[in-house]
Protein backbone atom coordinates (compact mmCIF):
# COMPACT_ATOMS: atom_id res chain seq x y z
CA UNK A 1 0.00 0.00 0.00
CA UNK A 2 1.47 3.35 -1.12
CA UNK A 3 2.12 5.81 2.64
CA UNK A 4 0.51 8.76 2.18
CA UNK A 5 3.69 11.71 1.32
CA UNK A 6 3.62 9.08 -2.01
CA UNK A 7 -0.06 9.65 -2.89
CA UNK A 8 0.51 13.77 -2.26
CA UNK A 9 3.61 13.70 -4.31
CA UNK A 10 1.83 11.96 -7.40
CA UNK A 11 -0.79 14.66 -7.21
CA UNK A 12 1.72 16.78 -6.78
CA UNK A 13 3.48 15.78 -10.42
CA UNK A 14 0.41 15.70 -12.33
CA UNK A 15 0.87 19.22 -12.64
CA UNK A 16 3.10 21.50 -14.21
CA UNK A 17 4.72 23.57 -13.84
CA UNK A 18 6.21 22.17 -10.23
CA UNK A 19 5.36 24.70 -7.19
CA UNK A 20 8.52 25.66 -5.08
CA UNK A 21 9.22 22.44 -2.79
CA UNK A 22 11.71 21.62 0.05
CA UNK A 23 14.89 19.56 -1.05
CA UNK A 24 13.85 16.47 0.95
CA UNK A 25 10.46 16.54 -1.56
CA UNK A 26 12.83 15.61 -4.37
CA UNK A 27 13.59 12.20 -3.51
CA UNK A 28 9.99 10.75 -3.69
CA UNK A 29 8.37 13.17 -6.41
CA UNK A 30 11.24 12.01 -8.60
CA UNK A 31 10.26 8.17 -8.40
CA UNK A 32 5.89 9.32 -8.12
CA UNK A 33 7.22 11.32 -11.98
CA UNK A 34 9.18 7.69 -12.86
CA UNK A 35 6.21 5.64 -12.14
CA UNK A 36 4.00 8.03 -13.62
CA UNK A 37 5.42 7.82 -16.63
CA UNK A 38 5.97 12.01 -16.55
CA UNK A 39 9.18 12.68 -18.21
CA UNK A 40 8.86 16.65 -18.53
CA UNK A 41 8.27 16.82 -14.70
CA UNK A 42 11.89 14.59 -14.46
CA UNK A 43 13.39 17.28 -16.30
CA UNK A 44 12.26 20.26 -13.88
CA UNK A 45 13.53 18.15 -10.86
CA UNK A 46 16.97 17.39 -12.10
CA UNK A 47 17.12 20.91 -13.32
CA UNK A 48 16.99 22.36 -9.96
CA UNK A 49 17.92 19.13 -8.40
CA UNK A 50 19.31 19.77 -5.22
CA UNK A 51 21.73 17.81 -3.71
CA UNK A 52 25.59 16.59 -5.46
CA UNK A 53 24.29 12.73 -6.28
CA UNK A 54 21.55 11.46 -8.22
CA UNK A 55 21.22 7.93 -7.74
CA UNK A 56 18.71 6.82 -10.44
CA UNK A 57 18.10 3.17 -8.82
CA UNK A 58 18.34 4.21 -5.25
CA UNK A 59 15.32 6.36 -6.27
CA UNK A 60 13.25 4.54 -8.26
CA UNK A 61 13.84 1.64 -6.07
CA UNK A 62 13.35 -2.35 -6.88
CA UNK A 63 14.97 -3.07 -10.78
CA UNK A 64 11.42 -5.29 -11.23
CA UNK A 65 10.00 -1.51 -11.02
CA UNK A 66 12.20 0.04 -13.24
CA UNK A 67 11.73 -3.13 -15.86
CA UNK A 68 8.30 -3.34 -15.20
CA UNK A 69 6.96 0.61 -16.10
CA UNK A 70 8.02 2.57 -19.09
CA UNK A 71 11.43 4.31 -18.68
CA UNK A 72 12.72 5.24 -21.86
CA UNK A 73 11.23 8.50 -22.05
CA UNK A 74 11.93 8.87 -18.57
CA UNK A 75 15.45 8.02 -18.44
CA UNK A 76 16.41 10.24 -21.50
CA UNK A 77 14.66 13.32 -19.99
CA UNK A 78 17.08 13.03 -16.57
CA UNK A 79 20.01 12.43 -19.28
CA UNK A 80 19.26 15.31 -21.37
CA UNK A 81 18.10 17.66 -18.35
CA UNK A 82 21.79 17.38 -16.99
CA UNK A 83 23.28 18.25 -20.38
CA UNK A 84 20.70 20.98 -20.83
CA UNK A 85 21.67 22.47 -17.31
CA UNK A 86 25.57 22.38 -18.21
CA UNK A 87 25.03 23.96 -21.58
CA UNK A 88 23.01 26.97 -19.82
CA UNK A 89 26.04 27.00 -17.34
CA UNK A 90 28.63 27.58 -21.03
CA UNK A 91 25.74 30.04 -22.41
CA UNK A 92 25.82 32.48 -19.12
CA UNK A 93 30.00 32.49 -19.24
CA UNK A 94 29.58 31.13 -15.45
CA UNK A 95 32.82 30.26 -13.43
CA UNK A 96 33.05 27.16 -11.80
CA UNK A 97 31.89 28.15 -8.91
CA UNK A 98 28.86 29.94 -10.13
CA UNK A 99 28.51 26.80 -11.29
CA UNK A 100 28.19 24.57 -8.10
CA UNK A 101 25.57 28.22 -7.24
CA UNK A 102 23.25 27.45 -10.11
CA UNK A 103 22.85 23.19 -9.61
CA UNK A 104 24.05 21.41 -7.24
CA UNK A 105 24.46 17.97 -9.31
CA UNK A 106 27.83 16.96 -9.73
CA UNK A 107 26.80 12.79 -10.21
CA UNK A 108 24.65 11.09 -11.73
CA UNK A 109 24.70 7.24 -10.86
CA UNK A 110 22.84 5.70 -13.84
CA UNK A 111 24.10 2.31 -12.43
CA UNK A 112 21.98 -1.28 -11.95
CA UNK A 113 19.19 -0.44 -14.56
CA UNK A 114 17.84 -3.41 -16.10
CA UNK A 115 17.26 -4.43 -19.20
CA UNK A 116 13.50 -2.84 -19.51
CA UNK A 117 12.29 -4.32 -22.88
CA UNK A 118 12.32 -7.61 -21.18
CA UNK A 119 9.68 -6.96 -18.99
CA UNK A 120 6.21 -5.87 -19.68
CA UNK A 121 6.52 -2.64 -21.18
CA UNK A 122 6.86 -2.35 -25.29
CA UNK A 123 8.45 0.58 -24.83
CA UNK A 124 11.45 0.44 -22.10
CA UNK A 125 14.86 1.33 -22.82
CA UNK A 126 17.17 -1.52 -23.32
CA UNK A 127 20.91 -1.37 -21.89
CA UNK A 128 22.62 -1.42 -25.67
CA UNK A 129 20.31 1.71 -26.37
CA UNK A 130 20.72 3.38 -22.42
CA UNK A 131 24.62 3.08 -23.27
CA UNK A 132 24.18 4.76 -27.27
CA UNK A 133 22.17 7.29 -25.46
CA UNK A 134 24.64 7.85 -22.40
CA UNK A 135 27.78 7.95 -24.88
CA UNK A 136 25.88 10.65 -27.62
CA UNK A 137 25.15 12.90 -24.57
CA UNK A 138 28.53 12.66 -23.19
CA UNK A 139 30.23 14.24 -26.75
CA UNK A 140 27.74 17.44 -25.94
CA UNK A 141 29.54 20.68 -25.53
CA UNK A 142 32.05 21.22 -22.86
CA UNK A 143 31.64 23.10 -19.56
CA UNK A 144 33.53 24.34 -16.95
CA UNK A 145 32.33 22.28 -14.53
CA UNK A 146 30.89 18.50 -15.75
CA UNK A 147 29.00 15.62 -13.78
CA UNK A 148 30.47 12.27 -13.46
CA UNK A 149 27.92 10.39 -14.93
CA UNK A 150 28.49 6.60 -13.40
CA UNK A 151 27.40 3.70 -15.38
CA UNK A 152 27.17 0.47 -16.96
CA UNK A 153 28.00 -0.15 -20.11
CA UNK A 154 27.25 -2.47 -23.22
CA UNK A 155 28.94 -2.38 -26.49
CA UNK A 156 28.45 -4.37 -29.57
CA UNK A 157 29.66 -3.89 -33.36
CA UNK A 158 26.92 -1.60 -34.02
CA UNK A 159 27.18 0.98 -31.22
CA UNK A 160 31.27 0.94 -30.63
CA UNK A 161 32.11 4.11 -32.77
CA UNK A 162 30.10 6.45 -30.40
CA UNK A 163 30.98 4.92 -27.47
CA UNK A 164 34.92 5.05 -28.04
CA UNK A 165 34.69 8.13 -29.16
CA UNK A 166 32.44 9.30 -26.25
CA UNK A 167 35.10 7.58 -23.67
CA UNK A 168 37.83 9.35 -25.77
CA UNK A 169 36.77 12.72 -25.03
CA UNK A 170 35.26 12.10 -21.65
CA UNK A 171 37.66 14.65 -19.93
CA UNK A 172 36.78 16.96 -22.38
CA UNK A 173 32.65 16.90 -21.87
CA UNK A 174 30.26 17.62 -19.73
CA UNK A 175 29.40 14.31 -19.28
CA UNK A 176 32.06 11.93 -17.55
CA UNK A 177 31.64 8.72 -18.25
CA UNK A 178 32.63 6.59 -15.92
CA UNK A 179 32.03 2.69 -16.42
CA UNK A 180 31.76 0.58 -13.35
CA UNK A 181 30.55 -2.70 -15.58
CA UNK A 182 31.29 -2.90 -19.43
CA UNK A 183 29.70 -5.73 -21.45
CA UNK A 184 31.55 -5.97 -25.14
CA UNK A 185 29.71 -8.71 -27.55
CA UNK A 186 31.23 -9.21 -30.83
CA UNK A 187 34.37 -6.73 -31.11
CA UNK A 188 37.98 -7.91 -32.17
CA UNK A 189 40.72 -7.91 -29.97
CA UNK A 190 42.12 -4.51 -30.98
CA UNK A 191 38.75 -2.90 -30.15
CA UNK A 192 38.13 -3.95 -26.46
CA UNK A 193 41.92 -3.09 -26.06
CA UNK A 194 40.71 0.21 -27.11
CA UNK A 195 37.85 0.33 -24.80
CA UNK A 196 39.89 -0.93 -21.30
CA UNK A 197 42.39 1.96 -22.85
CA UNK A 198 39.52 4.84 -22.58
CA UNK A 199 37.90 3.59 -19.23
CA UNK A 200 38.56 5.46 -16.27
CA UNK A 201 40.62 2.70 -14.09
CA UNK A 202 39.14 4.04 -10.21
CA UNK A 203 35.58 2.51 -10.82
CA UNK A 204 35.55 -0.84 -13.34
CA UNK A 205 34.79 -4.44 -10.82
CA UNK A 206 33.49 -6.44 -13.74
CA UNK A 207 34.70 -6.84 -17.37
CA UNK A 208 32.23 -9.38 -19.69
CA UNK A 209 33.77 -10.33 -22.81
CA UNK A 210 31.25 -12.71 -23.93
CA UNK A 211 30.85 -13.90 -27.66
CA UNK A 212 34.20 -12.40 -28.91
CA UNK A 213 35.83 -15.28 -30.20
CA UNK A 214 38.91 -14.47 -29.06
CA UNK A 215 40.95 -18.20 -28.09
CA UNK A 216 44.29 -18.22 -26.19
CA UNK A 217 45.63 -15.53 -28.94
CA UNK A 218 43.03 -12.96 -28.42
CA UNK A 219 42.69 -13.23 -25.03
CA UNK A 220 46.61 -12.66 -24.55
CA UNK A 221 46.56 -9.55 -26.38
CA UNK A 222 43.54 -8.40 -23.92
CA UNK A 223 44.19 -9.59 -20.50
CA UNK A 224 47.50 -7.71 -19.94
CA UNK A 225 45.41 -4.21 -20.40
CA UNK A 226 43.15 -5.62 -17.11
CA UNK A 227 45.91 -5.00 -14.82
CA UNK A 228 44.97 -1.41 -14.47
CA UNK A 229 41.79 -1.85 -12.67
CA UNK A 230 42.68 -1.98 -8.97
CA UNK A 231 38.61 -2.95 -8.09
CA UNK A 232 38.76 -5.49 -10.96
CA UNK A 233 36.22 -8.21 -8.91
CA UNK A 234 34.56 -10.16 -11.94
CA UNK A 235 35.71 -11.21 -15.28
CA UNK A 236 33.67 -13.02 -17.32
CA UNK A 237 35.02 -14.75 -20.49
CA UNK A 238 32.39 -17.07 -22.03
CA UNK A 239 32.28 -18.24 -25.63
CA UNK A 240 36.17 -17.09 -25.93
CA UNK A 241 36.35 -20.07 -28.51
CA UNK A 242 38.84 -21.47 -25.85
CA UNK A 243 39.61 -25.06 -26.91
CA UNK A 244 42.88 -26.81 -25.39
CA UNK A 245 41.64 -30.45 -25.31
CA UNK A 246 44.51 -31.17 -27.45
CA UNK A 247 47.29 -29.98 -25.67
CA UNK A 248 49.99 -28.79 -28.04
CA UNK A 249 53.27 -26.87 -27.61
CA UNK A 250 51.18 -23.58 -28.60
CA UNK A 251 48.44 -23.99 -26.60
CA UNK A 252 50.62 -24.82 -23.56
CA UNK A 253 52.31 -21.46 -23.90
CA UNK A 254 49.07 -19.91 -24.05
CA UNK A 255 48.07 -21.52 -21.16
CA UNK A 256 50.68 -20.58 -19.30
CA UNK A 257 50.47 -16.86 -20.27
CA UNK A 258 46.13 -16.85 -19.50
CA UNK A 259 47.20 -18.03 -16.09
CA UNK A 260 50.10 -15.60 -15.71
CA UNK A 261 47.58 -12.38 -16.95
CA UNK A 262 44.93 -13.49 -14.68
CA UNK A 263 47.76 -13.81 -11.76
CA UNK A 264 48.37 -10.25 -11.95
CA UNK A 265 44.41 -9.33 -11.23
CA UNK A 266 44.86 -9.22 -7.32
CA UNK A 267 41.52 -8.44 -6.74
CA UNK A 268 39.93 -11.03 -8.86
CA UNK A 269 36.85 -12.69 -7.10
CA UNK A 270 34.51 -14.41 -9.89
CA UNK A 271 36.14 -16.28 -13.13
CA UNK A 272 33.56 -17.11 -15.95
CA UNK A 273 35.18 -18.88 -18.20
CA UNK A 274 31.93 -21.02 -19.86
CA UNK A 275 32.16 -23.12 -23.01
CA UNK A 276 35.95 -23.07 -23.13
CA UNK A 277 36.97 -26.44 -23.69
CA UNK A 278 39.28 -26.72 -20.61
CA UNK A 279 39.87 -30.79 -20.23
CA UNK A 280 42.81 -31.45 -17.64
CA UNK A 281 43.68 -28.03 -17.79
CA UNK A 282 42.01 -26.18 -15.02
CA UNK A 283 44.93 -26.45 -12.24
CA UNK A 284 47.19 -25.02 -14.94
CA UNK A 285 44.71 -21.99 -15.70
CA UNK A 286 44.35 -21.07 -12.18
CA UNK A 287 47.51 -21.57 -10.36
CA UNK A 288 48.67 -18.09 -10.05
CA UNK A 289 45.49 -16.58 -8.75
CA UNK A 290 46.64 -15.00 -5.64
CA UNK A 291 43.42 -14.90 -3.49
CA UNK A 292 40.26 -17.46 -3.60
CA UNK A 293 37.42 -17.44 -6.16
CA UNK A 294 33.93 -16.68 -4.89
CA UNK A 295 32.55 -17.58 -8.08
CA UNK A 296 33.18 -19.78 -10.65
CA UNK A 297 31.22 -20.56 -13.85
CA UNK A 298 32.35 -23.51 -15.42
CA UNK A 299 29.23 -24.24 -17.71
CA UNK A 300 29.89 -26.93 -21.01
CA UNK A 301 34.03 -26.64 -20.28
CA UNK A 302 34.55 -30.44 -20.41
CA UNK A 303 35.66 -30.73 -17.10
CA UNK A 304 37.50 -34.14 -16.42
CA UNK A 305 37.99 -35.98 -13.17
CA UNK A 306 41.28 -34.52 -12.59
CA UNK A 307 39.88 -30.88 -13.33
CA UNK A 308 37.23 -31.76 -10.05
CA UNK A 309 39.88 -33.00 -7.67
CA UNK A 310 42.60 -29.86 -8.02
CA UNK A 311 38.89 -27.67 -7.26
CA UNK A 312 38.29 -29.87 -4.06
CA UNK A 313 41.92 -29.76 -3.03
CA UNK A 314 42.06 -25.95 -4.08
CA UNK A 315 42.14 -22.62 -1.74
CA UNK A 316 39.47 -21.79 -3.84
CA UNK A 317 36.68 -24.81 -2.61
CA UNK A 318 36.21 -23.86 1.22
CA UNK A 319 35.85 -19.66 -0.63
CA UNK A 320 33.43 -20.71 -3.33
CA UNK A 321 29.66 -18.88 -2.88
CA UNK A 322 28.65 -19.28 -6.65
CA UNK A 323 29.57 -22.71 -8.72
CA UNK A 324 28.40 -23.16 -11.86
CA UNK A 325 28.90 -26.56 -13.39
CA UNK A 326 26.30 -27.05 -15.73
CA UNK A 327 26.60 -29.26 -19.02
CA UNK A 328 28.84 -31.90 -17.32
CA UNK A 329 27.74 -35.40 -17.93
CA UNK A 330 27.60 -36.85 -14.37
CA UNK A 331 26.59 -40.24 -15.44
CA UNK A 332 29.76 -41.04 -16.85
CA UNK A 333 32.44 -41.03 -14.07
CA UNK A 334 31.93 -37.74 -12.39
CA UNK A 335 29.14 -38.25 -9.93
CA UNK A 336 32.04 -38.89 -6.80
CA UNK A 337 34.16 -36.13 -8.02
CA UNK A 338 31.53 -33.68 -7.93
CA UNK A 339 30.55 -35.01 -4.84
CA UNK A 340 33.30 -34.66 -3.26
CA UNK A 341 33.59 -31.15 -4.06
CA UNK A 342 30.07 -30.45 -3.04
CA UNK A 343 31.54 -31.64 0.71
CA UNK A 344 34.35 -29.04 0.26
CA UNK A 345 32.50 -26.08 -0.27
CA UNK A 346 29.25 -26.84 1.38
CA UNK A 347 29.97 -24.37 4.77
CA UNK A 348 30.21 -21.16 1.66
CA UNK A 349 27.81 -22.59 -0.97
CA UNK A 350 24.85 -20.09 -1.76
CA UNK A 351 24.30 -20.63 -5.94
CA UNK A 352 24.96 -24.51 -7.50
CA UNK A 353 24.00 -25.02 -11.17
CA UNK A 354 23.79 -28.22 -12.22
CA UNK A 355 21.32 -27.78 -15.32
CA UNK A 356 21.42 -30.24 -18.54
CA UNK A 357 24.29 -32.64 -16.34
CA UNK A 358 22.37 -35.53 -17.54
CA UNK A 359 21.28 -36.37 -14.07
CA UNK A 360 18.89 -39.17 -13.34
CA UNK A 361 17.56 -40.53 -10.11
CA UNK A 362 20.22 -42.39 -8.62
CA UNK A 363 22.91 -39.67 -9.32
CA UNK A 364 20.54 -37.21 -7.28
CA UNK A 365 19.96 -39.72 -4.25
CA UNK A 366 23.69 -39.77 -4.11
CA UNK A 367 24.00 -36.11 -3.98
CA UNK A 368 21.35 -35.73 -1.56
CA UNK A 369 22.72 -35.84 1.52
CA UNK A 370 25.83 -33.62 0.63
CA UNK A 371 23.20 -31.12 -0.81
CA UNK A 372 21.47 -31.01 2.71
CA UNK A 373 24.60 -30.00 4.01
CA UNK A 374 24.77 -26.63 1.92
CA UNK A 375 23.54 -24.99 5.08
CA UNK A 376 23.56 -21.62 3.50
CA UNK A 377 22.41 -22.58 -0.02
CA UNK A 378 19.95 -20.14 -1.56
CA UNK A 379 20.02 -21.42 -5.41
CA UNK A 380 19.68 -24.63 -7.14
CA UNK A 381 19.46 -25.00 -10.61
CA UNK A 382 18.74 -28.64 -12.12
CA UNK A 383 17.05 -28.07 -14.95
CA UNK A 384 17.17 -30.57 -18.13
CA UNK A 385 18.09 -33.36 -16.17
CA UNK A 386 16.12 -36.60 -16.46
CA UNK A 387 14.19 -36.99 -12.96
CA UNK A 388 10.69 -38.24 -12.00
CA UNK A 389 8.24 -36.85 -9.92
CA UNK A 390 8.90 -39.06 -6.89
CA UNK A 391 12.28 -38.30 -6.93
CA UNK A 392 12.02 -34.35 -7.13
CA UNK A 393 9.43 -35.01 -4.59
CA UNK A 394 12.08 -36.09 -2.09
CA UNK A 395 14.45 -33.55 -3.05
CA UNK A 396 11.80 -31.61 -1.55
CA UNK A 397 10.99 -32.19 1.44
CA UNK A 398 14.62 -33.09 1.91
CA UNK A 399 15.45 -29.68 1.70
CA UNK A 400 12.86 -28.18 2.97
CA UNK A 401 15.14 -27.55 6.46
CA UNK A 402 17.63 -25.25 4.07
CA UNK A 403 16.54 -21.84 5.50
CA UNK A 404 18.16 -19.76 3.14
CA UNK A 405 16.82 -21.98 0.40
CA UNK A 406 14.98 -19.73 -1.53
CA UNK A 407 15.07 -20.79 -5.79
CA UNK A 408 14.75 -24.27 -7.20
CA UNK A 409 14.56 -24.37 -11.13
CA UNK A 410 13.18 -28.40 -11.45
CA UNK A 411 13.50 -30.11 -14.74
CA UNK A 412 10.13 -31.41 -16.51
CA UNK A 413 9.21 -34.27 -14.61
CA UNK A 414 9.86 -37.76 -16.62
CA UNK A 415 6.77 -38.63 -15.59
CA UNK A 416 4.80 -35.55 -17.34
CA UNK A 417 6.22 -36.50 -20.91
CA UNK A 418 4.00 -38.41 -23.69
CA UNK A 419 4.44 -40.20 -26.84
CA UNK A 420 3.23 -38.80 -30.07
CA UNK A 421 3.96 -39.15 -33.69
CA UNK A 422 5.56 -36.08 -35.09
CA UNK A 423 3.53 -34.06 -37.95
CA UNK A 424 5.05 -35.15 -41.05
CA UNK A 425 5.81 -39.02 -39.93
CA UNK A 426 3.42 -41.72 -38.22
CA UNK A 427 6.44 -44.18 -37.06
CA UNK A 428 8.89 -42.55 -35.15
CA UNK A 429 7.15 -41.34 -32.09
CA UNK A 430 9.44 -38.17 -29.58
CA UNK A 431 8.30 -37.26 -26.35
CA UNK A 432 6.31 -34.11 -25.63
CA UNK A 433 5.42 -32.48 -22.14
CA UNK A 434 1.72 -32.94 -21.34
CA UNK A 435 0.87 -29.63 -20.19
CA UNK A 436 -2.20 -31.07 -17.48
CA UNK A 437 0.60 -33.39 -15.88
CA UNK A 438 2.97 -30.69 -15.39
CA UNK A 439 0.27 -28.30 -13.98
CA UNK A 440 -0.33 -31.02 -12.00
CA UNK A 441 2.97 -31.34 -10.64
CA UNK A 442 3.17 -27.83 -10.58
CA UNK A 443 0.23 -27.58 -8.10
CA UNK A 444 1.61 -30.87 -5.89
CA UNK A 445 4.55 -28.65 -5.24
CA UNK A 446 3.16 -25.61 -4.08
CA UNK A 447 0.90 -27.25 -1.86
CA UNK A 448 4.14 -29.32 -0.11
CA UNK A 449 5.46 -25.96 0.24
CA UNK A 450 2.34 -24.34 1.78
CA UNK A 451 1.49 -27.61 4.12
CA UNK A 452 5.62 -27.24 5.34
CA UNK A 453 4.89 -22.71 5.64
CA UNK A 454 7.67 -22.45 3.11
CA UNK A 455 5.92 -20.36 0.87
CA UNK A 456 9.02 -18.15 1.10
CA UNK A 457 10.56 -21.00 -1.07
CA UNK A 458 10.77 -20.75 -4.88
CA UNK A 459 10.18 -24.37 -7.02
CA UNK A 460 9.54 -23.59 -10.96
CA UNK A 461 10.38 -25.67 -14.03
CA UNK A 462 11.06 -22.20 -16.27
CA UNK A 463 15.11 -21.31 -16.24
CA UNK A 464 14.11 -18.07 -17.23
CA UNK A 465 11.52 -16.98 -15.11
CA UNK A 466 14.00 -15.34 -12.49
CA UNK A 467 16.24 -12.80 -11.85
CA UNK A 468 19.51 -14.63 -11.76
CA UNK A 469 21.40 -14.15 -8.34
CA UNK A 470 24.68 -11.94 -9.57
CA UNK A 471 27.76 -12.39 -7.22
CA UNK A 472 27.70 -9.00 -6.14
CA UNK A 473 24.55 -9.13 -4.52
CA UNK A 474 24.80 -12.73 -2.86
Amino acid sequence: MDSLLFLSARRVVAQRPLPALPADLYPVLFQAAFLDGRPLILRDLVAAWPFPVLHFQRLVGHRELLRDHPCKLCVQAVIQAVVAQLRREVCAGASPVQCADMNDLRVLDMTGLPDSTSGRTPDGMSVWSGTVALAKASAATPSPLGVDIHADLFVNGTSYGILRDALQTRAAGPLRLKCRELQAEELSASGIVTLLESLDPSCVRRVDLRFNNLGLTGLSVILPHLSRFPELRSLKLQYSNVDVRRLTPESAVGIRCLAGQLGMLPSLQELNLGSSRLSGNLRQILCDLQAPLESLELAFCSLVPADFAFLSQSFHAPALKRLDLSGHDFSQGLLEPLRLLLEETSASLLHLDLMECHMADSHLATLLPTLRRCSRLRFLGLHGNSLSMAALKDLLQKTLELPNLHLVVYPYPMDCYKLEPPAESGWNFEEIVDEELLAAAKAEFTQILANSRRTDLVWTYNPYGHRALDYFSL
